[in-house]
């Protein structure tokens, strides 16, 4: 999924810890397969023009995606990846890869998936990490363990709180929150974006346009699970907080700021 996680775990040994992280991190390297445009062999990357079952968390995902891409007017859309694919190579976005994303060609059914049109693909970016930290936070639940955060780049998803605590304190949007089974998700571009003839260019891109956003910005939304937080963080991104105001409220999440 192009990113690491960090763990945070009480137990009441270190044995019992260590068994929590082993699992923890095998969940995560399964859903890898599953979910990553990275690797070429991922059940993600297998979807194309012939329906094709796939694995229950990967529809899972990809419902919600195309429930978000409909709400939203196509401002979040997981069909992005011919586009996200010439980012990552440095090569200007073209109307031609433009023609390629329309959330209204991914088509899920009875477990079944496939694309409408050749040439098409699946970038999963920008709610896939945020689905994996709520899924390893499920695996130390299973196991007895509730009380953890999952930190996955711009994701924090936080379980119970810490023993005498109220809940976890972390940071987002220049403030210091408290949560406990909720997540927070920050979509910024101040660290992944390139120059080119004075132009910025995020590594955000709004597929309704084929362009890259070039204002430098970065908002955090409160939601109560990561893989909502993640996906409504660049929704909001893209559309901007006012216009995404109604979308995020109807997922009991919140805008918490923006810098």
């Amino acid at each position: 999924m192009g990113t690491l996680f960090g763990l945070t775990l009480w137990a009441k040994s270190a044995a019992e810890a260590q068994a929590g992280f082993a699992a923890a991190i095998a969940r995560a390297a399964a859903l890898n397969k599953l979910l990553s445009d990275y690797d070429p062999n991922s059940e993600l990357n297998a979807i194309n023009q012939q329906p094709r079952t796939v694995p229950p968390e990967l529809y899972r995902v990809l419902k919600f995606a195309r429930e978000l891409s409909e709400i939203s007017n196509g401002a979040f859309d997981p069909t992005i990846g011919p586009l996200t694919r010439l980012w990552r190579a440095r090569i200007p976005l073209t109307g031609q890869a433009k023609a390629l994303v329309n959330w209204r060609d991914l088509h899920l059914e009875s477990g079944k998936v496939w694309l409408a049109r050749p040439g098409m693909s699946l970038d999963l970016g920008a709610i896939g990490k945020g689905f994996a930290a709520d899924e390893m936070l499920r695996t130390f639940r299973d196991r007895g363990l509730p009380h953890a955060l999952i930190a996955a780049s711009g994701d924090i998803v936080c379980g119970d709180a810490p023993p005498g605590a109220r809940g976890w304190t972390v940071a987002a949007a220049g403030r210091r929150l408290t949560l406990r089974r909720a997540a927070v998700s920050t979509s910024g571009d101040s660290a992944q974006f390139y120059v080119e003839n004075g132009v910025r260019h995020s590594h955000i891109l709004d597929p309704r346009r084929g362009a890259a956003l070039t204002e430098v910005l970065e908002v955090s939304v409160v939601a109560p699970n990561g893989m909502t937080a993640d996906a409504l963080a660049t929704t909001v991104r893209v559309l901007g907080p006012k216009a995404a105001g109604p979308i995020v409220r109807r997922y009991r999440a919140h805008i918490i700021g923006q810098n």
